[in-house]
């Protein structure tokens, strides 16, 4: 019974909590969606129980962003976790974090739990999850672009505001903008709910392939070259407290992250080569974080902000 809980109840448990914590937020996005509003205007954006205990006939309206970020979530994790069963390495289900940030989740997690048995497998194991959650989360992107709206010019201005665009949302507009020339850019838009779980999606992505520790990227730099993941993953920290400094404060939080004991990579038979298929999923690996990864997910929160006027803050729309 203990096992059976520990492999399937929780996850279950957890994806549960999961979907209602990311359908409440989602439906305080959907309401501010239909008023013409950013996602995040006021305080109580960012807590919407209150709000939902006043309103519960509209939690529903928070399922088209729910179920597209925990679907981009678990085609993620699914990823690695089919990764394993494909090279027999025990891992645990999907856990899906709910919590109280911006989405409603801290992301999701596989448990492996048994060694990885070579570069091969490790490269496997690595780019799977980014890869699927990749396209994923740029599907989500192209159809929330075709159901969002422009802004209007007397829109409040948002407390939470969408940094720099990663390039694959403005390749996705250009695309997008063939079939349809009127839909506006992502700074001049009102973003559906649907759009802003794929921008999370991407942002999570790029999360995960930070080339250092046990995370996606870590793993694929470690299949690649064990001493270069050992100098990124020792230096990285000391780049993001800078790029906390600078671009946005979350950065800081990362870099004591990958400093964490527990962060260190478990070390993996190098006796045979990597497979020259797995050195252009590598390659694969580092094209998406390039579409996918910018400094400053998040406008005026960088460390110099919040000490002093920041010189790359950006005015209000």
């Amino acid at each position: 019974m203990r096992s059976f809980f520990r492999n399937i109840g929780l996850p279950v448990v957890l994806l549960g909590a999961s979907v209602v914590t990311t359908t409440a937020n989602g439906a305080r996005f959907m309401q501010n969606f239909l008023d013409g509003m950013p996602p995040v205007v006021r305080d109580s954006d960012l807590w919407p129980w209150p709000w939902l205990s006043d309103h519960p006939e509209l939690w529903v309206t928070g399922f088209a962003f729910s179920l597209t970020l925990l679907g981009i979530l678990l085609i993620h994790e699914f990823g690695h976790y089919f990764a394993c069963r494909a090279h027999r390495i025990k891992a645990t289900l999907p856990y899906v974090l709910p919590a109280p940030t911006l989405s409603g989740t801290a992301g999701a997690v596989i448990q492996i739990r048994s060694r990885i048995s070579n570069r091969d497998a490790l490269m496997d194991v690595g780019i799977y999850g980014p890869l699927a959650g990749y396209i994923a989360s740029a599907l989500a992107v192209a159809v929330g672009f075709t159901l969002s709206v422009l802004a209007p010019a007397d829109a409040p201005a948002a407390i939470v505001r969408f940094g720099g665009e990663p390039l694959t949302i403005r390749l996705l507009h250009h695309l997008l903008l063939q079939w349809d020339p009127q839909i506006p850019p992502f700074d001049q838009i009102t973003p559906h709910p649907v759009l802003v779980a794929g921008w999370i999606g991407l942002f999570i992505t790029s999360l995960n392939l930070i080339p250092g520790g046990q995370l996606d990227g870590g793993h694929i730099l470690y299949s690649l070259s064990p001493r270069l993941h050992r100098v990124m993953t020792n230096s990285l920290p000391f780049v993001l407290f800078l790029m906390g400094a600078v671009f946005w404060v979350g950065w800081i939080l990362w870099g004591i992250f990958l400093m964490v004991p527990a962060m260190r990579h478990p070390k993996v038979p190098l006796d045979v080569k990597l497979s020259p298929g797995r050195v252009v999923l590598g390659a694969i690996a580092l094209a998406i974080f390039v579409l996918t990864f910018t400094p400053t997910p998040f406008y005026d929160n960088s460390l110099m902000h919040f000490l002093h006027p920041d010189p790359f803050s950006t005015m209000p729309r």
